[in-house]
């Protein structure tokens, strides 16, 4: 029982850890479906995580935090948009202009309000999202194997953990079942017959761009207020790269995406639990080793063994109008 405890322990931190990536996966998915490559969302988590944290400190509230983090990464889309969508820039440029930007704008502005190096003060409780406890959780605490999995594995989340879980059919339903998922997917395979069909192209991207920048906002302000009680300078640690690796593995579908970011989830919390674990016939495993660990497979997985990833086809294509 003891092992399977510590199972469960770790696929519930595998649920926490893979959050922040389904989300970003999810908004780097809705902007490049429509065309945009999205390299920015490193840049844009950084971003919200610092306005949530910020927020939530000066107004003692969690859900002002989530909102300012929200209308921050929209912002970040807009102006990502703006670039490679109105005035045709480089995608992949634009994308990572708006990444180092918000890495040194963030430090520049935390340590210009609160001089901590970059970090901002820890939060109160009432200023972070709590855990939920789900119907008869309590009671059921101490049945075997099906009780803990709904005690221990399924309650105790924050909110933000089951709202990352509930978005993925969401935003499956939206692509595949509604008309504007429909027009979105065209827009990314063909802008020039959505046009034809008096369509905006320019309209579709932009709204993609928007749905983008909401998703992986409420991403980085789990990071601070959620995950964390307060924003760390460059805290994102690569997380919106590992998420856009993740959608390609996922072969820009909703569901694979998904079961990619709670793999990279679950080795990211097996290698905070395998820190100092002698292993039978390898001794020690090494900390660096275990911490490189999700990067190793991405690089991995990304060489080939996922098969052939077809992206859409007008994706980091500017549109120009035919005349």
């Amino acid at each position: 029982m003891d092992n399977f405890q510590m199972i469960v322990l770790l696929l519930d931190a595998t649920m926490r850890t893979s959050t922040p990536l389904i989300l970003a996966a999810l908004a780097g998915m809705f902007s490049e479906r429509a065309g945009t490559i999205n390299l920015a969302l490193e840049g844009m988590m950084l971003g919200g995580a610092f306005s949530a944290a910020c927020v939530a400190y000066y107004t003692d509230s969690h859900w002002l935090g989530l909102g300012a983090a929200v209308l921050t990464t929209m912002a970040l889309s807009l102006l990502h948009g703006f670039a490679c969508i109105t005035h045709k820039g480089n995608q992949v440029v634009s994308g990572m202009a708006i990444n180092i930007l918000m890495s040194g704008l963030t430090a520049l502005v935390g340590i210009a309000l609160f001089a901590q190096g970059g970090k901002t003060p820890a939060l109160d409780h009432s200023a972070r999202f709590q855990p939920i406890t789900l119907p008869g959780a309590d009671a059921v605490a101490n049945v075997p194997i099906l009780g803990s999995l709904y005690s221990e594995l399924l309650s105790g989340h924050n909110i933000l953990v089951y709202v990352a879980f509930l978005a993925v059919p969401a935003s499956w339903w939206v692509l595949y079942r509604t008309r504007f998922g429909l027009r979105l997917r065209a827009v990314g395979e063909n802008p020039g017959a959505v046009d034809t069909a008096g369509i905006s192209v320019i309209g579709m991207r932009y709204k993609s761009v928007l749905c983008s920048g909401f998703l992986v906002g409420i991403s980085g302000a789990y990071l601070s207020t959620a995950q964390g009680a307060s924003f760390l300078s460059d805290m994102t640690a690569g997380k919106g790269y590992i998420a856009l690796a993740a959608m390609v593995f996922g072969k820009w579908r909703p569901f694979p995406a998904m079961f990619a970011c709670i793999l990279f989830g679950f080795l990211d919390a097996a290698a905070t639990r395998l820190q100092g674990v002698i292993l039978p016939g390898i001794g020690e495993v090494p900390v660096q080793l275990v911490q490189a660990l999700p990067y190793i497979l991405t690089v991995i997985l990304l060489a080939g063994f996922i098969g052939r990833a077809v992206a859409p086809k007008s994706l980091g294509r500017a549109y120009v109008k035919e005349r």
